[in-house]
């Protein structure tokens, strides 16, 4: 089998030397050269496959965050792509495990506004999928409207790690509340901290949308004693806080009949971004934008019909793959072919076309660089027998026949140690003849010229 097989390989050897003119050493480079071009195109070609899998990190078990992941996966799975997912204390440890570049973590939900120091060089967004309001219900005496009123007061705002606790603290340092004085902060969140408020255990709780259930803010409205904060400054927090956006629920969003709430109420809101490591494979980042289309593009009480993705961001810069999609859509291929086949013939488009284009014209311009170098070699001594005749055809004798004889012998001694491939042996032959021509008609005594 060894011997078959390198038989078959001199074969090969042979007939590359003799159809492009090259010395064994040259053949042999040439043909590992192409051979290296194609394994390298087979290793990239499954290289660049995306992965089966994605891992997000989103929220706590049940949250909104959680909900809506559990709905990319269904998405992603029907492409053949299974998402894990990851629970989380919220998006500030989303955005933690995300800038680790050993985390697992492939995507996730980022509120805007959380980045701060954090290094997320290595970060893009792939847009902004939602808002995400904050809601401040609050049992006291007095109508508040401005933040500062709830100085010295008992007050929730998340647990570690929470959007919801990082702007919660933000917007008390901006209103000069020291947290660390007389304003005593709780970590209860959603269920728990409605609890607390409607047992007047706290005076006031920050809420935000991922961190309590529609039930539990229809509650919290329709409670005797709580009222929600109408956010009087809000436009003012918009400038100092770009991530901020200024949000009106409307009065009786939560119920008509009951007309719950009773008058419009001004929020203040950051937006989600989805947020990836920059090594996001370009194939997945189209199915994610897909699927967000389908998830976030449905109208809600804060966004209008397909308001949602948006190219929108704050502190991460855009991914230039999102960018693409947001201006043309889905690629033609994923457009119209499932997943799986637009994934293969795309990496087939992209690997193997340009080294077939690569590959056969460099095969094809070899012999055609080869005659060149062929024509240049035997053209050299063209030029030294065309001397020859010239100084024969100005005089001719015995001294002058013998040097121009010597001179055509060295002519013909060099041509002869010329290594010609048989694609040009008709080139070689000619000269030959031509020099035999020259040398006869010397040693007949005639002017070369003499025809």
């Amino acid at each position: 089998m060894i011997d078959a097989s390198r038989n078959v390989f001199d074969r090969v050897l042979v007939a590359f030397m003799d159809n492009f003119g090259l010395s064994r050493a040259a053949s042999l480079i040439s043909l590992a050269l192409a051979a290296a071009l194609i394994v390298f195109a087979f290793f990239w070609f499954f290289h660049s496959a995306p992965p089966k899998t994605l891992t997000l990190t989103a929220g706590a078990q049940d949250s909104i965050y959680h909900k809506v992941a559990l709905r990319y996966a269904e998405a992603l799975a029907r492409e053949g792509v299974k998402l894990n997912i990851m629970t989380s204390s919220g998006a500030l440890e989303n955005l933690e495990r995300l800038a680790d570049p050993t985390h697992p973590a492939d995507i996730g939900f980022v509120q805007a506004g959380l980045a701060g120091d954090a290094d997320t060089g290595r970060l893009v967004s792939l847009g902004s999928v939602s808002y995400q309001p904050l809601l401040i219900f609050y049992r006291l005496p007095v109508k508040v409207t401005i933040l500062s009123q709830l100085a010295g007061r008992r007050v929730a705002v998340g647990p570690e790690g929470s959007g919801t606790r990082a702007l919660s603290l933000s917007l008390l340092a901006l209103n000069g509340i020291d947290t660390a004085g007389t304003t005593l902060l709780s970590s209860a969140e959603g269920e728990e901290a409605a609890a607390l408020l409607l047992e007047g255990k706290v005076d006031a709780i920050f809420l935000m949308a991922d961190s309590a259930s529609s039930a539990t803010l229809r509650a919290l409205l329709r409670a005797n004693g709580i009222s929600l904060v109408d956010i009087a400054q809000a436009e003012a927090y918009t400038r100092r806080a770009g991530y901020l956006h200024r949000l009106v629920l409307p009065k009786g969003a939560m119920d008509f009949g009951k007309n719950v709430p009773a008058e419009d109420v001004t929020l203040v809101s950051p937006m989600v971004e989805l947020v990836a490591k920059e090594k996001l494979h370009p194939a997945l980042s189209d199915l994610l934008l897909a699927a967000a289309s389908d998830i976030h593009g449905r109208p809600a009480l804060f966004q209008k019909h397909g308001e949602f993705p948006a190219p929108l961001t704050s502190e991460f810069r855009l991914s230039d793959d999102a960018k693409r999609y947001y201006k043309s859509g889905k690629s033609f291929l994923y457009r119209y072919l499932p997943f799986w086949l637009a994934s293969l013939i795309n990496r087939i488009l992209v690997v193997f076309v340009p080294l077939i284009i690569v590959l056969i014209p460099g095969f094809k311009s070899i012999p055609a660089l080869l005659r060149l170098r062929m024509k240049l070699r035997i053209n050299k001594w063209y030029r030294r027998l065309l001397s020859v005749e010239h100084e024969a055809a100005r005089r001719m004798d015995d001294s002058l026949r013998e040097a121009l004889a010597r001179r055509v012998d060295a002519i013909e001694e060099e041509v002869n140690k010329m290594k010609v491939p048989a694609s040009h042996g008709d080139q070689f032959y000619f000269l030959r003849t031509h020099i035999h021509f020259v040398r006869e008609k010397l040693a007949g005594g005639e002017a070369v010229s003499d025809k």
